[in-house]
């Protein structure tokens, strides 16, 4: 990790060999009955308008399942949230590049780690924020531990380019990831 003008830069990971990673799926039962018993880091961690909420999109869906992201405007899917003030995350490309800026929760670890299949195909946003009693805590209840963001790349995307930016200001962590077109 480098750090430069206020910046950490994050290494973007293609060698991660976890067994079972994000094999337990949170279904919405299971999510809205864990946020209604949890304390105040779940709520900052799942609010409504963060990266890692299930409802980002408008409706309930699982963030360890892959999003395509890029194939929807930011201002449709995330209109609503907009005008009530909730929005955390913003996404957009250019003839040049896909860019995806957010908000991230600030508790516990707060260890952001952001990985890339080896495919090329996926990007996942993750951190935890809770120590797990056993194991590797994206093999369980992961939502139990810490937060994830699965996304679906572009054919277009430029892996070996890609960078990942983590900076904080004013007691608030931001992330902001560039991703180039690759010029066929």
């Amino acid at each position: 990790m480098a750090r430069s003008s206020g910046s950490l830069k994050l290494e973007i990971s293609t060698d991660d060999k976890t067994p079972g990673k994000w094999s337990v799926p949170l279904g919405e039962d299971v999510f809205r009955s864990f946020l209604s018993s949890g304390g105040g880091s779940e709520k900052v961690v799942f609010s409504e308008g963060s990266i890692f909420s299930p409802f980002l999109f408008g409706k309930y869906f699982d963030p360890s399942d892959a999003f395509p992201l890029w194939e929807f405007e930011a201002d449709v899917l995330l209109g609503s949230l907009r005008s009530l003030g909730q929005s955390r995350v913003d996404w957009s490309q250019t003839d040049q590049a896909y860019v995806l800026k957010s908000d991230l929760p600030v508790v516990g670890k707060n260890n952001v780690q952001v990985y890339v299949d080896v495919n090329g195909k996926v990007m996942e946003i993750s951190g935890q924020w809770k120590t797990a009693a056993n194991g590797d805590w994206r093999s369980c209840r992961w939502w139990e531990y810490g937060y994830v963001r699965r996304l679906e790349l572009p054919g277009d995307a430029d892996l070996k380019n890609s960078e990942a930016f983590i900076s904080n200001k004013d007691g608030y962590s931001f992330l902001e990831i560039k991703i180039p077109k690759n010029k066929f």
